[in-house]
């Protein structure tokens, strides 16, 4: 199936993909693959370790840690972009379905195929990384006081 605009619009719209360009976006599109999952069932596990990079397009899913519901998500919103940059990652949450959730998931060995094939695209993503990160500090930071 050929890509379109709309889906490197999608991409676009995240911050983490903010910056790249049209080519970058759309060699980013070519990795991924849509997955379905139920109501109720795990999209990745607390401590596992992380292998792919998830966007939810259409449902919900919720976030905890210990037991502890930390967030909700919806279109839009992605996690585990640290296991695309980094090897044998333990995921830190768990996220599971609240609805029938559609995503799209990229794994870490074809995106590291493609920072090898487009070495930029790292320096474009680095700053959008390092603000989510900080983000994340100052919300545990917050919890723990």
């Amino acid at each position: 199936m050929a890509k379109t605009n709309v889906a490197v619009e999608a991409l676009r719209s995240l911050p983490l993909f903010q910056e790249c360009s049209d080519k970058e976006l759309s060699a980013i599109d070519q990795l991924m693959t849509e997955v379905h999952v139920e109501t109720g069932r795990d999209i990745i596990t607390e401590g596992s370790t992380g292998l792919e990079f998830v966007i939810i397009e259409a449902g919900s899913a919720k976030v905890t840690r210990d037991g502890v519901e930390l967030a909700q998500l919806g279109p839009g919103d992605y996690f585990g972009e640290l296991a695309l940059l980094v090897d044998s990652i333990a995921r830190t949450a768990t996220v599971t379905a609240t609805a029938d959730t559609t995503l799209q998931v990229i794994d870490r060995r074809g995106f590291a195929t493609l920072l090898q094939d487009t070495p930029s695209l790292a320096a474009t993503m680095l700053p959008a990384m390092a603000r989510r990160l900080a983000v994340c500090d100052e919300e545990i930071a917050k919890l723990r006081s």
